[in-house]
């Protein structure tokens, strides 16, 4: 029988892992084994040690891979972990270009690692492809994309940056955590390598610490097992199985807090209240068409701006339903505050300098009602005017 070509939606639950060829179990069988037996004394089998390989940890490694377009998956401990070694691609006296409103645990990784290695490196605005143009230099190995950016949604060209790559010999990174293979396929655009916090969307239920990588090169990838498995930052086999099993419910959650977003997203853009609402399903929004040429949707993140930290305040104290947290993509609501969570890393004055502001929140939209979601936004910023602190 011929094997049907489904659509994504339906591959999250019907591959090569639909159920286990040897017990016909529907979960992919969790192997708890650090070490693995060897039955021949010259030629070991495919597993020897967990480091190097686990047959719950090669499972998730193809799920991800063919669903970002890919031909070789990696699972890291942390989202962290996967881009710091993928970083360690580079040698010293290479130099990197990074979206300049990156994530700020990249931003830490970049400054005080690299920077310690010999490694130089240029933040610059990813969404203009002349300033990305006049900034690579002879020694540029890698340029390392955000796109939509966290937290400022900004939009990056991924093809625009892919022609620029290859004629200087420069490697793509994309971190496609906020939109998932659901809605943005890197690799299909010409990137050389997409990396996600898996803890985020792919699982989904603030309940697993995790990171992918996917590339089509074999050459690649080769380079990147080899320090994958020098350095042992993988994914436990448990942990493996918890992304296996968000993976499943990965498309519907994404769809749902995507409508809910955009519906929140147009709330907040019109309220009397909020200076300024960064979110890519918004028309006004710097890079709509370069992201509906390149994406089949905006997402479940978005951030806005209030007056200053005390309005921040205010609103934290007296919205009810998302937590108050680090993070994002889980079928809870999260609220976060860049400027003392996800970029605390980064000075005032570069945070400013880039627009991350004492004012800004992001919000990753979870499953709740869209109605009671906006109905508590909308009394939290009341509550907030009553107390004065938006003169």
């Amino acid at each position: 029988m011929v094997r049907k070509t489904y659509s994504f939606q339906t591959k999250l639950l019907h591959n090569r892992h639909k159920f286990d060829k040897d017990t016909g179990a529907v979960s992919v069988p969790l192997y708890h084994a650090s070490t693995f037996h060897q039955t021949d004394f010259d030629q070991f089998g495919e597993f020897d040690y967990s480091r190097s390989g686990n047959p719950t940890r090669k499972a998730l490694e193809e799920a991800i891979a063919e669903l970002e377009g890919g031909t070789r998956g990696f699972a890291f401990s942390s989202g962290m972990a996967a881009i710091s070694t993928a970083f360690l691609l580079l040698s010293k006296g290479d130099h990197v270009l990074i979206t300049e409103d990156v994530y700020g645990g990249t931003y830490r990784m970049v400054t005080t690692v690299l920077k310690r290695f010999g490694i130089d490196y240029t933040f610059v605005d990813m969404s203009n492809l002349h300033e990305v143009a006049s900034s690579i230099k002879e020694n540029t190995r890698v340029i390392y994309i955000e796109t939509p950016s966290n937290p400022l949604l900004k939009i990056t060209d991924i093809r625009g940056i892919v022609k620029l790559a290859k004629a200087h010999q420069c490697l793509t990174f994309v971190d496609n955590t906020f939109l998932t293979p659901v809605l943005q396929q890197p690799l299909q655009l010409g990137v050389d390598l997409v990396i996600h916090s898996a803890t985020k969307f792919l699982s989904g239920h603030s309940d697993v610490l995790a990171g992918l990588a996917v590339t089509k090169d074999e050459e690649l990838g080769n380079r990147l097992y080899q320090l994958q498995n020098t350095f042992g930052a993988v994914l436990s086999a448990h942990d493996c199985w918890f992304v296996l099993r968000g993976l499943k419910t990965l498309h519907v959650r994404l769809e749902q807090s995507s409508k809910t977003a955009k519906e929140l997203a147009h709330y907040l853009q019109k309220h009397e209240l909020v200076e300024k609402v960064y979110y890519p399903g918004l028309t006004d929004h710097p890079g709509y068409e370069v992201h509906s040429y390149q994406a089949s949707g905006p997402g479940a993140v978005l951030s806005f701006e209030l007056k200053n930290e005390e309005a921040v305040r205010q609103f934290v104290q007296h919205i009810n339903i998302p937590v108050f947290a680090v993070s994002l993509g889980a079928v809870e609501s999260i609220l976060s505050y860049p400027a003392k969570m996800s970029h605390a890393a980064m000075l005032k004055e570069e945070r400013v300098k880039r627009g991350i502001t004492d004012g800004l929140l992001r919000f990753s939209v979870g499953l709740e009602s869209a109605t009671d979601l906006i109905d508590d936004c909308c009394q939290a910023l009341k509550q907030g005017r009553a107390i004065s602190v938006y003169k």
